[in-house]
């Protein structure tokens, strides 16, 4: 039958096994048993990363990567598969047909006749796996009318909603999960909001291409017994690759709604509506909860819920958590719910030896017990009533396109090719046109104001604040708009396109050598754009230590807001190579980062990094509209932040430039406020080639926002030019010294949040320092 055991990590490239053991322990075991890694389950190894780490394999269905010393915990025996075996017999549909609304057939319990009250809002959850499209869902059910805030008690981003046309609904986008067990925050603020805030109901999306693993969180959320509709996503790639699905059988055995849908092309929407109004406002619970066989293996883990079930009736209902999703994770060993549920010693001791009694005979843990009981059922589930696709165009294609994006000697380059090629398209072709001609325009607006306050015989004070402070400084950031734009662009293709997941693929290994997971590159990319965003992504790493160390990391990622900053020197100084110096800057903080990480690995954050699990997605077209409402969401906030913090920010600046200690106005900038608080600070600077207060005023200024440093400037310097108060040296010193010092105080807040004022205060001032050496360093180089 077999010709060996061996672990996964052995498997050879392109070869098929059979899964017999999954070991280690804690999080981590549990995260791959949800995922499908679970005895019996069949393995085939895809590829190695570049470097030879980590590893790419098949399971259920769907591409998986997990680091070789992961792999090495899975015993795995390689063999012979036989064709899929005949699925037992399932309860038939005897209809064929689509149920409509409330019609509650031969398997319903009872339909509730009593609907909610008028008025009451209808509150509903949107859950489902990552890359499974719950996104372009959620846009497509809420349109613009969403806000944005994070949950109570954690720090994870919740988005809600009304739905378009129903103004008694509030629809909440719950983070992308695998499962509901409690290894990432994710998961845990899943299953705490649906318990704690109870929604009317439940919107679960399910990616049709990939059902079997998305069918698990079905299963769990059917679990916590709340009014629910499956919305079968993806359904057109299905059939368009000779697929389909028998939607009332699916139904059927589920005991919930099923509505096949397209999100990303607005198919099925308004039936899902239907049937999501409908189950919450009459409380129409899954019709089926028991997903064991009893007469097969199941039989034993199906004995072992029942009779937990029946110990801990009361104690659940006094902690509202539902009886059935307590007792499987229980089995399981969930300590958060062991811990809501306050059992006594002698009702663990009875469940451990519940427990005990099923592993027996099970023939396996707990945990692999309960894993196997689920994919069981959603393998005979899927035989009934799944039509499998042949393999799609976009899987084909993905695969083709990941010889030369994921190749050993290609993968690096290609990406560092792709970097470059979005600076280059970013200030010296697109970008820097756009620019030059939205600054023509707020000059033209500049001139004609300052024309019409002459004729107006306005004061020269308030001549002064209009010109100097909102043209000379707003405007000048806001003429960077296209600038930002394009980059927020860039990013947005290639993270909606599925690239962003293979770059950590590929970089995991090297970001391992510096203390960290290639899981970590996804918050670092996203620091391109914007570090407070990147700051929050960081959430969705399991480790703490990982967290603080790519929090550490994220302000050497060169945030867009700097890009004017670069722009603004650039073009004085180095006219027509602005892309090339700003690539060159930015491999240069990416370098001093990893040099920073490597000390840092070795002192503050001692240890090793998180496992590396994850799914590789198929290339996609990105959305237009989805990558729209994302540049929307960021350009808007950029001009809200030129009109707020940048914009109060350059009038106290104005004002600290224009009146001296006694509040007079006075003519020469160098005597006043501001002035004489920059001199004293100068000296610090004179090693870096920057001896102008100005320029230093500038740096202050900037670390409420990065765009204030050019709005101070353009304010201060008045007619004259910068190339007057720095020299080419200075000035490339200067680029360094913006390149890596304090973030913004958006950001320092944000970090704030999340860890509290010591690392917070480490950050700011551990920043400044590697920003001044670095500086003068590169000042020192150029003056040899």
């Amino acid at each position: 039958m077999y010709e060996k055991q061996e672990t996964l990590a052995s498997l050879p490239i392109g070869h098929q096994a059979r899964v017999v053991h999954v070991g280690g322990d804690g999080a981590l075991r549990q995260h791959l048993l949800d995922m499908g890694m679970i005895p019996g389950a069949r393995v085939k190894a895809i590829k190695l990363a570049p470097m030879g780490d980590p590893l790419e394999v098949t399971v259920q269905g769907y591409e998986l990567t997990l680091r070789i010393a992961d792999a090495k915990l899975i015993e795995v025996e390689e063999c012979a598969f036989k064709e899929e075996t005949q699925p037992r017999k399932l309860i038939d549909d005897p209809s064929g047909l689509h149920p409509g609304l409330g019609e509650e057939g031969k398997y319903h319990d009872k339909l509730h006749e009593t609907p909610l009250p008028d008025g009451v809002t209808l509150t509903f959850a949107l859950a489902g796996n990552q890359n499974s499209g719950k996104t372009t869902l959620f846009n497509q059910l809420t349109g613009a009318n969403q806000h944005v805030g994070n949950f109570p008690g954690v720090t994870v981003d919740r988005k809600d909603g009304v739905i378009r046309g129903h103004r008694d609904t509030l629809v909440t986008d719950l983070p992308g999960i695998y499962s509901i067990s409690p290894y990432t925050n994710e998961e845990i603020v899943t299953r705490e909001f649906i318990l704690n805030e109870k929604p009317k109901g439940l919107i679960n999306i399910v990616d049709a291409t990939n059902i079997e693993r998305n069918l698990l969180l079905t299963m769990q959320l059917i679990e916590l017994d709340v009014p629910m509709v499956v919305a079968l996503n993806m359904m057109d790639e299905v059939r368009s690759n000779g697929g389909t699905v028998l939607i009332n059988r699916l139904e059927n055995q589920l005991g919930v709604p099923v509505v096949p849908i397209s999100a990303a092309k607005n198919e099925g929407i308004d039936e899902l509506v239907d049937h999501l109004l409908h189950v919450a406002k009459y409380q129409e619970n899954p019709r089926r909860q028991d997903f064991c066989d009893e007469n097969e293996d199941g039989g034993a883990v199906h004995r072992a819920i029942h009779a937990v079930m029946h110990l801990i009736g009361d104690k659940a209902a006094k902690a509202g958590i539902p009886l059935r999703f307590a007792a499987s994770k229980l089995i399981e060993g969930d300590h958060l719910v062991e811990a809501k549920l306050q059992l006594d010693d002698g009702e663990k001791d009875i469940i451990e030896h519940i427990v005990r009694q099923m592993e027996k005979e099970r023939g396996l843990d707990r945990a692999a017990a309960i894993a196997d009981m689920r994919f069981d059922f959603i393998r005979h589930l899927t035989a009934d009533t799944v039509v499998k696709p042949h393999e799609s165009t976009g899987h084909y294609r993905s695969r083709q396109a990941d010889r030369l994006l994921t190749g050993k000697y290609t993968a690096i380059p290609f990406f560092v090719i792709v970097m470059a090629a979005v600076f280059y398209l970013t200030f010296n072709v697109i970008g820097a046109a756009m620019q030059e001609g939205l600054q023509a325009l707020i000059d033209i607006a500049a001139e004609s104001s300052g024309a019409a306050l002459e004729a107006a015989g306005v004061s020269p004070v308030l001549h002064s604040l209009v010109q100097d402070a909102i043209f000379d400084g707003v405007g000048t950031v806001v003429s960077f708009l296209p600038i930002v734009i394009l980059m927020f662009l860039f990013l947005s293709i290639m993270e909606d396109s599925g690239y962003m997941a293979r770059v950590a693929f590929f970089m995991d290994k090297l970001l391992r050598k510096i203390g960290l997971s290639g899981r970590s590159i996804v918050p670092m990319l996203i620091g391109f754009g914007c570090s407070v965003p990147a700051v929050m992504a960081t959430r969705t790493l399991p480790s703490s230590r990982d967290r603080k160390m790519t929090v550490f990391m994220i302000p050497f990622m060169s945030c867009s807001a700097k890009i004017m900053v670069y722009g603004f020197i650039t073009a004085a100084f180095f006219p027509g190579r602005g892309g090339a110096i700003v690539t060159g800057l930015y491999f240069l903080a990416i370098l001093i980062g990893v040099l920073v990480a490597l000390l840092m690995k070795h002192t503050v954050f001692q240890g090793e990094a998180v496992p590396f699990v994850m799914e590789l997605p198929n290339y996609r077209l990105p959305s237009l509209k989805s990558v729209g409402l994302l540049v929307w969401q960021k350009t808007k906030d950029f001009i809200s932040k030129a009109f707020t913090i940048i914009f109060v920010a350059t009038i106290i600046i104005w004002f600290l430039r224009s009146f001296d200690f006694g509040l007079n106005l006075v003519d020469d900038a160098s005597v006043s406020i501001i002035a004489q608080i920059a001199q004293v600070i100068t000296p610090v600077f004179a090693p870096l080639g920057v001896t102008d207060w100005r320029i230093v005023t500038g740096l202050i200024a900037g670390l409420m926002a990065k765009e204030n440093v050019v709005a101070t400037l353009s304010m201060l310097l008045g007619g004259a030019s910068i190339i007057d108060v720095v020299s080419p040296v200075g000035a490339a010193a200067l680029l360094v010294f913006v390149l890596l010092y304090t973030p913004c105080i958006a950001t320092v807040s944000m970090i704030y949040r999340e860890f509290g004022i010591r690392d917070t205060a480490f950050v700011v001032v551990f920043q400044m320092l590697v920003a001044w050496i670095a500086a003068f360093v590169v000042h020192l180089l150029l003056t040899i």
